[in-house]
């Protein structure tokens, strides 16, 4: 068995900027996979709240006619991206697609920023709160450096030097333009009703999924969706749960294998594999 500190000492060896895909592989399948898996689920979850982007997700209908397929496609090409990193041709390939993808609608390089700015801070702020330790900074440094590459790639400018700047922006970015719009809540809505079907949320009604996945939820995303506001005790039931989970994995030894978001059984639209050029959507050209 492999104590619990095995890989915060392999990550605190690598460096930050050279061997940044590594530590973010490490951190995502080793040390924290299920809270990655949430962590990042959330941040694309609050973009939602973004009208412009809420508004476009609901006009495509992918993510309110088929909201496991857009789920599964999402999930398969970022870890596509991670598992071989932008030097292989698969990762290529990957951010390809996507760029494919996000090239038939008309996104403005703030909102891209906004949405790099979720994938950086997010996982920070989850883990921090609700992980079996918090993040040291060279893990932040190292998480920020790749998704700044990732960035690079997709074509965005004016992308921070540091997580302080993302972590700025999100923020500003977040009080400047968050609120109410039907499409937007329509795709929060499908989003939330499928995380219900995901373990372990499929162990209770998904009524009460639905009601503890509020109190993960700030009260500026709640007002912008039209959400209820959870009550008090709600909310320290379900932070007592997550520190009780914490608290648990702190004890068990460190994983061995890695665990990809694949392997949680979320991803359910390709039993058979698909190859990275057919993943995702192939709309006709915006005008």
């Amino acid at each position: 068995m492999l104590p619990r500190d095995h890989w915060q000492r392999e990550i605190a060896r690598l460096d930050a900027d050279t061997d940044r895909v590594r530590i973010t592989q490490i951190l995502a399948t080793h040390e924290f996979p299920w809270d990655m898996v949430q962590a990042l689920s959330f941040a694309l979850f609050r973009t939602y709240a973004v009208p412009s982007i809420g508004r476009l997700l609901f006009e495509t209908g992918e993510f309110t006619e088929r909201v496991q397929k857009r789920y599964d496609d999402t999930a398969l090409l970022l870890e596509e991206i991670l598992e071989h990193s932008l030097t292989h041709e698969r990762g290529r390939a990957a951010v390809r697609r996507i760029n494919q993808m996000h090239g038939h609608y008309d996104i403005s390089d703030d909102d891209f920023r906004y949405v790099l700015a979720t994938f950086v801070v997010m996982p920070r702020r989850w883990i921090d709160a609700y992980g079996y330790r918090p993040l040291t900074d060279h893990e932040v440094t190292a998480l920020t450096n790749y998704y700044r590459d990732l960035g690079r790639h997709m074509g965005i400018p004016e992308i921070p030097d540091d997580y302080a700047g993302f972590d700025r922006l999100l923020d500003a970015y977040e009080a400047e333009h968050f609120g109410r719009d039907a499409g937007a809540r329509a795709v929060a809505d499908s989003t939330l009703a499928l995380m219900t079907t995901f373990s372990p949320n499929n162990l209770v009604p998904a009524r009460l999924a639905t009601r503890a996945s509020y109190s993960f939820m700030d009260e500026p995303l709640l007002d912008a969706f039209g959400f209820p506001r959870p009550r008090a005790w709600e909310r320290r039931a379900v932070h007592a749960a997550m520190r009780a989970r914490a608290a648990l994995i702190a004890r068990l030894p460190a994983r061995r294998r890695p665990k990809w978001t694949r392997d949680f059984g979320y991803v359910r639209s390709y039993p058979q594999g698909c190859p990275v050029e057919h993943l995702g959507t192939f709309p006709e050209k915006a005008g």
